[in-house]
This record gives C-alpha cells, structure tokens and sequence, in this order.
C-alpha cells in the first residue's frame, strides 16, 4: 500500500560526482561559504530572527521505511510564512548597500539602512521582480524594511490572496499575461526603461549578482539544520524543491563545500507540468519545461531554469524528480491529518515537494534501489512554506491553518547539536 496516491518521473543523473571538488568550474564564484558568512551575520542580525524549527517526522519515516526524516519547517520564518524571507529581502540590502557604498565610500550595516540615516539615497531607489508569491513578498518587506520602493509583477495564475500579502508591505502589484517567465521579462524590460533595480531569484545571461545574494541567503536554513540534527544524525540524502533551482542550488553548494565527498545524495523535486530542472539534466543543459505550467505547487511553477544554480546542480544533484499534483495534495493532507502518529504541521503546495518524492520512492523498489534508499537513510526534507495561500489551503486540506496547527509540533532544538 502507498503512502501517498501520485505519479513520478526520475531521472539518475550521470553527470553527479561526488569525487569532485566543489571550487571546480568556478562554482565557489556563484555561492560559498566565505561569502555566506557575510549573509549570516547581516540576516542573524535582523530582528525578529530565530532558528526555525527542525521537526522528526518519526511515524512517516516507519511508514517509508527508512532511518530517519527530518522536515525543516519554514512556515514561521521572520512571519512572512516561507524561506523566502532569507533571500529577497537579503539581497534588497546588498544591493542598497552597494548603493551607498558608491555615493558615501562606506558599506552600512543593515540596522543603520533601516534606521533611515541614509533615507535620501534611498528612498528614490525602486526595487522590482517577477514573482509567484513568496519571494515578491520577501522583495516587498525588504524595501519596506529598508525604505525603497517596491513594485511587484505577477502572472496570471497567481491567487489574489498571494498579491494582497505583497501589497501588505506597500508594494505595488502589476499583474502579466502568461507565465512566470512573462512576468520575469517584463519586470526585465520596465525596469531598464524606468532605471529601476530587479531583485530576482533567476539568474539568465547578463544577470546574476542579484541572484548569487539571493541564493546565499538560503544557504542559511542548512546551517540551521546541520546545528540542530542530533550529533549521531549522518544526512544520507536530501530531497528538496526544483522551481529556477535556487533553494536546490544553495541547498546542494552548502553541503559541497562543507561535506565534500561525504555529501549526502541530493534529489531535486519538481511538478511534471514545470520540469524544466528534469528536462535539463535530461539533455546535458538548460532545457525549458513544455507546456502550460500549471500546478498546484504555485512556488515551484517555472518553466526556465536559473544559469547560476544550474552550473552547481548540473554535477551536484544526484537526481532529479517531476511529481503530479495529487501527491503534493496528498502529502499536505498527511501532515495536517498527523498521519501515522506523527503531530500535525502546516504545510502549503510547494512545501510538500520534496517529501512527497521521497515518499513515493520509498514505496517503489526501482527508485529506492536507484536512489540508495534504505533502512539506514537519514534523509532530510524542506518545507519550505506554510500556509501562504490560506484559501488553497483550505481547499486542499479541508480545513484552515489554523484548525490544523492548534498544536504545535515538537521541535529538535539546538541542544541535540
């Protein structure tokens, strides 16, 4: 009997080298952890910052038969209800601080930006991206955070409860025909006619310094996770979100880098309707998705990978997944019912990406062999949103957030480090 209902795709990626040194190719110019070490200190500064938490998914690990499931709960991050929030605001200050830096000589600290002792250079200055929800909403609260403008474009599928929690922090919303790739153009196109800034989270040829900040701001959740996994916990494999790559790009040059050869086995999860990560490994290079791009996973409905990240999971991603979107529901639905005994916990669409693949390769014996899956595997698993879109949610649960998480789950805290 299967955990959950769904269909996969997998695909074994024969470019992944584990023997491979991650300052390869250049790959330390993209993300590392001299320049996360920046990133840390400015977001660990922040207020409001706390570690999120690290959850034991005990019952379903005995389900999937495997060792151990870890599940980094992001639903809580700064308030904003995603990891998004370690990004875009993230580098909605490098960049303003690049911008002082060029009229005053001196890099200010983020809490001097929000202090607005530099309001004159700053608030002129307008900040823009294409969004599916989460990470314009982050884009959003940074420039209120900091004191810019802020105008957001989405596309056409994006709920009106997405667009309202970005116009929550007084940005402006320009809704596009097409997809999020329409969206990432035009916010191109009106930002180089208006000598706007774009704060985006895919990188494409010409672009890529905002992104690298974007990207390395994330690296911040693994941190967290390595600081809060029990001492005896050896991470044997990751399952996480695809989307442009981003998180999975950050997710995978963090381990690189710090683990080297012990690396655990990264899998890249994505919707079969957005593959575009799974149709680049397929051919050896960027490869966008076909078709319509619709799925329930709103954060993950890209059709074009980002270069940056590409040129780190190319050879650091093990495999790739496309999933359907009954599995993402029905993995969402097994988290809020608290499923095999496990504490109930929240989780929106794109959340539930990469432990839904898990779970349906744990359930079939070519994957868990292809996959090495097994008794041992201490597998860790991102949620990487709450319930962001509280009427979807509703919709797919049967019952709102808030019924749902009327207990909070046990957490693995910094103690068990």
């Amino acid at each position: 009997m299967p955990l959950i209902a769904g269909h996969f795709r997998l695909f074994d990626n024969p470019r992944a080298d584990h023997a491979a040194g991650y300052d390869a190719e250049g790959r330390d110019e993209i993300l590392s952890l001299k320049s996360f070490a920046d990133a840390q200190r400015e977001i660990t500064a922040w207020p409001g910052y706390r570690p999120t938490p690290l959850l034991r998914l005990a019952g379903v690990q005995r389900a999937a038969d495997v060792g151990a499931i870890f599940y980094k709960n992001e639903a809580e991050r700064f308030g904003l209800g995603s990891f998004k929030a370690l990004g875009g605001a993230y580098a909605v200050l490098r960049l303003l601080q690049q911008e002082i830096l060029r009229a005053t000589g001196k890099v200010p600290s983020s809490a001097e930006i929000a202090s607005g002792r530099h309001a004159a250079l700053v608030s002129p200055i307008t900040v823009t991206c294409a969004t599916d929800g989460n990470h314009g909403r982050s884009v959003a609260w940074g420039a209120r955070s900091f004191g810019c403008r802020c105008i957001i474009y989405v596309h056409q599928t994006v709920s009106d409860a997405r667009c309202r929690a970005i116009a929550d922090y007084g940005a402006e919303i320009r809704r596009v025909s097409g997809t999020y790739d329409d969206a990432v153009r035009q916010a191109a196109g009106d930002a180089a006619t208006a000598g706007w800034h774009v704060v985006s989270d895919t990188s494409y040829e010409g672009y890529k310094d905002v992104p690298r900040d974007v990207m390395q701001g994330y690296s911040l959740m693994v941190d967290e996770v390595l600081a809060q996994l029990p001492a005896s916990a050896g991470l044997t494999h990751v399952f996480v979100q695809g989307g442009v790559g981003g998180v999975a790009a950050a997710v995978c040059a963090y381990l690189w880098e710090r683990c080297g050869t012990a690396r655990p086995r990264l899998v890249v999860v994505e919707p079969e309707t957005a593959d575009c990560l799974y149709r680049s490994a397929v051919a050896g290079r960027p490869t966008p998705a076909e078709g319509t791009l619709e799925t329930i996973m709103a954060g993950l409905a890209c059709g074009e990978v980002s270069l940056l990240a590409w040129q780190i999971l190319d050879q650091g991603a093990d495999a790739f997944m496309a999933i359907d979107d009954l599995a993402a529901a029905e993995t969402m639905r097994l988290l809020a019912e608290g499923r095999y005994d496990d504490r109930p916990v929240v989780a929106g669409e794109s959340a539930v990406a990469g432990l839904a693949g898990l779970l349906l390769a744990a359930r079939d014996k070519d994957a868990r062999r292809c996959l090495a899956l097994d008794r041992d595997s201490i597998v860790l698993v991102f949620g990487t949103e709450g319930a962001t879109d509280p009427e979807a949610y509703r919709r797919i649960v049967g019952r709102s957030a808030q019924q749902v998480g009327a207990a909070p789950a046990p957490s693995l805290g910094r103690e068990n480090a």
